[in-house]
Parts: C-alpha cells; sequence; structure tokens
C-alpha cells in the first residue's frame, strides 16, 4: 500500500499545478505521513478508535486519485425549510445557490491557500498532501445569513475504496451571523473520507454550526475541525453521529478574546457494529468566557462509543466558566463505551466541572410503562427517545430541530 500510495501523490503533483510553494509544502507533509503512518492505540488521541488498524482491516487498497468524470444523482433530502445551499462532489465545489441573500456579502471561492505548518496529526498531513483545493465561504462584517445553509456532500455513484481528501473552511467577518448545516448524502460502497475545516468567528459574531451524519453507511469518516473564536462571539455546535460504519469528529475550539462562548451538544446513538467517537477540546485562552458541553449516547448490539473531552485554561483566562458532562445509556452488555474527561487548569478565578457517567435502561420505567398500556420494545424506545431529547433541544434554530427528530426518528 505505501509504494502505491507513494505513485498517487507524485501523480497528484504532475496532474496539477501547484506552484513551486505549494510543492514543499505537500511534500513536507506527505514525507511526515509516510514516515509515522496511521495514528494508533499507541497514541494517546486513538487509544480507543485505532484507525489504522480499522483501515488494515476495511479496505485492502485505497485509491487516492478520484476520477472526476464519474457521475452522480442529485437526490431530495427532507427539508421543509427554505434553505440556501452549496453542493460539493467527492468534496470539491459543485455549485452554489445563495438565491435568500445579498450576494455581494457572501464569497464562496475555491484555491489552494494551504498552510506551511507540518502538523503532527498524520491525518491532516494526509490531508495538505492530496488535497487538489481548498472551498472557503466568507461573510462580509456586518450581514446576518437570512437563511441557513446547507452543505451538501455528494459521493459520485460507483465510487469505492477511494480516499476523499477535502477542507472546507469557514471565515464570518465581525458583526456577522450563519446558520449552517452539514449533510452527506452517500452511495453504500466503502470509502474513507479525511475531512477537514479551519473556522474563523470575528468580533460579536455568531456561528450555529449542524454536523449531521445519520444516513447510513459503510463509510469510514475522520472529520478535523479547528476553530477559533474573536471577542464576544459565540459558536453553536451539535453533532448527530449515527449513520457511518466508523467516523471520529475531533473539534479543537479556541477562545483567544474575552467574552466569548461555546455550547457544544451532541448524540452519538449507534445499532449493530458501528464504531464512533467525538473528541473535544475547548481552550480558554481569555478571561469572562464560557462553554458548555453535553454529549449524550444510546448504544445497541455490539456498537461502540467514545467520548474524550477536555477543557483547558490558560493562566490568562480568569473568570472562565466551563461545563462538560457526558452520559451514556447502555442497552446490552455487548456494547462498549469509553469516555476520558479533564480538565487542565491554570487560573484561580474559575468556575469548571465536568462528568461522565453511563448505565442500563431503568426497568423500573420499563415496568411503569408496561402497565400503562406500552409494549417492551415501545417503552425502551420512548425512554431513549426521552434521554436523547434533552440534547435536540438544546438546538436554537426550529426547522433544524424538528429536522434532527425527523432524522433520528424521536417525536417527544
Amino acid at each position: 500500500m505505501q509504494n502505491e500510495l507513494k505513485l498517487n501523490f507524485d501523480k497528484i503533483i504532475s496532474l496539477n499545478n501547484f506552484s513551486d510553494s505549494q510543492k514543499k509544502i505537500k511534500q513536507e507533509n506527505f514525507n511526515n505521513y509516510f514516515e509515522k503512518g496511521l495514528p494508533n492505540k499507541r497514541n494517546e488521541d486513538w487509544k480507543f478508535s485505532d484507525i489504522n488498524q480499522i483501515i488494515s482491516k476495511n479496505f485492502d487498497n485505497l485509491n487516492f486519485i478520484v476520477d472526476q468524470n464519474k457521475i452522480f444523482e442529485e437526490k431530495d433530502f427532507p427539508l421543509e425549510f427554505e434553505h440556501n445551499k452549496i453542493t460539493f462532489v467527492d468534496g470539491k465545489l459543485y455549485d452554489f445557490d445563495f438565491k435568500h441573500e445579498a450576494k455581494d456579502k457572501i464569497l464562496v471561492d475555491q484555491n489552494l491557500d494551504l498552510d506551511d505548518t507540518v502538523y503532527q496529526n498524520t491525518l491532516l498531513n494526509l490531508n495538505s498532501a492530496f488535497l487538489t483545493s481548498v472551498s472557503k465561504i466568507t461573510i462580509k462584517k456586518g450581514y446576518n445569513v437570512k437563511k441557513p445553509l446547507i452543505l451538501f456532500n455528494y459521493l459520485s455513484d460507483g465510487l469505492k475504496s477511494s480516499a476523499i481528501n477535502s477542507r472546507v473552511d469557514i471565515n464570518l467577518e465581525d458583526d456577522s451571523s450563519l446558520c449552517v448545516v452539514n449533510f452527506l448524502n452517500e452511495n453504500s460502497e466503502k470509502n474513507f473520507i479525511n475531512f477537514r475545516q479551519k473556522i474563523k468567528i470575528g468580533d460579536n459574531s455568531i456561528l450555529k454550526n449542524y454536523s449531521l451524519d445519520s444516513n447510513t453507511s459503510e463509510n469510514i469518516k475522520y472529520f478535523n475541525k479547528d476553530i477559533n473564536l474573536s471577542k464576544n462571539s459565540h459558536l453553536e455546535y451539535f453533532i448527530l453521529s449515527e449513520g457511518s460504519k466508523f467516523i471520529k469528529q475531533d473539534i479543537n475550539c479556541n477562545l483567544d478574546d474575552e467574552y466569548g462562548s461555546i455550547a457544544l451538544n451532541g448524540i452519538i446513538n449507534l445499532e449493530n457494529e458501528k464504531h464512533h467517537e467525538i473528541k473535544t477540546v475547548i481552550n480558554h485562552k481569555k478571561e469572562n468566557c464560557k462553554s458548555y458541553q453535553l454529549i449524550k449516547s444510546v448504544l445497541n448490539d455490539k456498537s461502540k462509543g467514545i467520548y474524550q473531552g477536555k477543557i483547558f485554561v490558560s493562566p490568562e483566562a480568569q473568570k472562565t466558566d466551563g461545563y462538560q458532562l457526558s452520559r451514556a445509556l447502555l442497552l446490552n452488555e455487548s456494547v462498549e463505551f469509553n469516555a476520558k474527561p479533564e480538565l487542565e487548569i491554570y487560573a484561580d478565578d474559575v468556575k469548571c466541572s465536568h462528568g461522565s457517567t453511563s448505565g442500563n435502561i431503568d426497568e423500573n420505567s420499563i415496568f411503569y410503562l408496561m402497565s400503562r398500556g406500552l409494549s417492551y420494545s415501545e417503552s425502551k424506545k420512548l425512554l431513549t427517545n426521552g434521554f436523547l431529547n434533552e440534547v435536540i433541544e438544546k438546538i436554537s434554530n426550529e426547522d433544524v430541530k424538528k429536522l434532527v427528530k425527523k432524522l433520528s426518528g424521536i417525536n417527544v
């Protein structure tokens, strides 16, 4: 596989008109990946999800060059509200439509604006090495986007055993706002999706970001989000994690200036042998910032769920208010749940807490509901829906809230 990978990389370089500086960045990232390989359980961040073993088990070989002549079928999504949209096919920008907005206030472009960092995370090395374009969405200063922006991500028909390395950056200038929903519509074949995103939220700006993995697929995914918040900015981030065979959401948030705030909530809802992980790091760098995290998991069959969450408070981040809670509901003895909550605090005037609980469904509650006329399966469904609905109710956009309930089958 290593020899094939090198041939793929050489072909990427030869087929695209990269500048000398871009080639240098790509080569350095490729060399670091080629030397170290995929992360494995010896890496602390990957102790619960050995991506090296997962890739080896699911793929005999991976193709890193995707035929852009493949066709795809655009399908309807269950959206019952007005929205803007951007369509991506196999990780590349295909089309966009902002019919509800002032066109001069939103900029969508595609370039190869790579940074010159060679990361320790070799999946980021892989992403930088094989990217052929970076898509960037910019919301201009003072503009509030009126309707939600849906990012439709398609995989072309027949695509299989392919590695899709893509990057979509978002930049909110000062005094702006955006609601964005990430939607992946996939074929049934097995592919590896390595997605990276850098997000900047300007002064007094608000981003509502909803990441919805609901469509059942055999795909293996790694999502890396690096988010920077400026003064008096706010991030609402929600994750629905239930569709893919494997996915790791790796989210790093930096509160870079005072009075920033983050509300990060998520659901892991799994069956069969699915394996999902959410990993978050909230870095409080300045004073008077707040962060709130609530992750709930429901695991059935032989599924595996993981939550790793860390709150870091620097010495300059006095008057920090940080909260983190993970709760898991285990529906049988074959499931596995791992949690690793962390606090690392270097300031003395702070209010921080974290916690993690896991347990079986309450049989007394089941008995009570059955005594009221429900079947065992109906009782269990009602209890699990109520357990997850607490997180869904924290979604502030009512249209998106209804959509998430519809996708997850929760009607409480």
